[in-house]
């Protein structure tokens, strides 16, 4: 082991693209925030988005005990998928933090972290103060027949939303918020009336039927599973029938609201483990990037308690 990294961060930094950002600016001025809480670090920064998980590899194997993503929720995830391929031994010397930089930070929200509170947030991760979470993860067979798993900090969606987070993640370069990101997202989708015939197993329950989306949610899920939190071993779903046209708007301000579960479409459940017989053509997203490999055929998804050390605010 390298001792000289036993102390210092590693920092991935992850450019935030699109036509309103200003990376340069932005990273002098968490360079800035460093310094003044007299943080040791090393700096990494990705070049591409198929990057990040070979660079995270790298801090793991040099050693660095303290790992730092300046990025978003697709970043963040690439990063707990590296940490789940080393023994448990290592990623316990572990902790991986967060400064949000995304085009989705949803994860780094649920904590209270803000995009415009770089200062802020780097104090709070100099406190070190550490909670083990929980990871969801989807297993699924490709279409090669290989046997697959991914895992996610914020959520799964299968269906609709799935196809608006993926619009969303575009539409954010243009708009900047994410509300209005989402919002038009769903209006470019919502005429479409997109439903997908699921037989879905949860618990006791066997749903049988046409449903819109799905969301599988180990944290806040994009405020799909509102109540989720990823430190109690369940994950929350929401599953959405298709609703009238005047019920889709309805749905609209109540997701807007943070009220989206009081909608009499949604229908909540708690448990450790989804089973998906078929969901036919559906589309399927992981922390809001949609899968490169889609499942074929029958997947689950489920959760592991308590595997990753995460800094969270002090």
């Amino acid at each position: 082991m390298n001792n000289n990294t036993d102390n210092k961060w590693g920092i991935l930094y992850c450019p935030k693209g699109g036509i309103i950002s200003t990376p340069q600016k932005r990273w002098e001025r968490i360079e800035t925030a460093l310094h003044d809480q007299h943080i040791v670090y090393d700096k990494i920064q990705s070049e591409s988005v198929g990057s990040v998980e070979r660079l995270i590899k790298m801090m793991i194997n040099n050693g660095y005990k303290t790992i730092v993503i300046v990025g978003g929720d697709s970043a963040l995830n690439d990063a707990v998928n590296c940490l789940m391929q080393v023994e448990q031994k290592v990623r316990d010397g572990i902790v991986l933090g967060v400064i949000p930089n995304g085009m989705m930070n949803d994860f780094a929200h649920f904590w209270g972290f803000d995009e415009g509170e770089i200062e802020q947030t780097i104090a709070w991760l100099k406190q070190g103060r550490v909670r083990k979470i929980d990871l969801g993860c989807i297993r699924y067979v490709n279409k090669k027949n290989e046997r697959c798993h991914r895992y996610f900090l914020n959520c799964v969606n299968v269906g609709l939303i799935a196809a608006i987070m993926n619009l969303r993640r575009q539409t954010r370069h243009i708009f900047g918020s994410r509300t209005l990101s989402f919002f038009f997202s769903f209006i470019l989708l919502i005429f479409q009336r997109m439903e997908y015939a699921m037989h879905i197993k949860i618990n006791t329950d066997e749903i049988k039927r046409k449903v819109m989306t799905v969301c599988i949610g180990n944290a806040a899920g994009y405020g799909q599973t509102p109540n989720a939190v990823p430190y109690n071993g369940l994950l929350d779903v929401s599953v959405v029938y298709h609703p009238e046209m005047t019920q889709l708007f309805e749905g609209i301000y109540l997701f807007l609201k943070g009220k989206f579960l009081n909608h009499r479409s949604v229908h909540p459940f708690r448990t450790r483990e989804i089973v998906f017989e078929e969901a036919e053509h559906a589309l399927v997203g992981v922390d809001g990037r949609l899968m490169s490999g889609a499942p074929v055929g029958a997947f689950k998804v489920t959760v592991e308690q308590e595997v990753v050390n995460f800094l969270i605010p002090g």
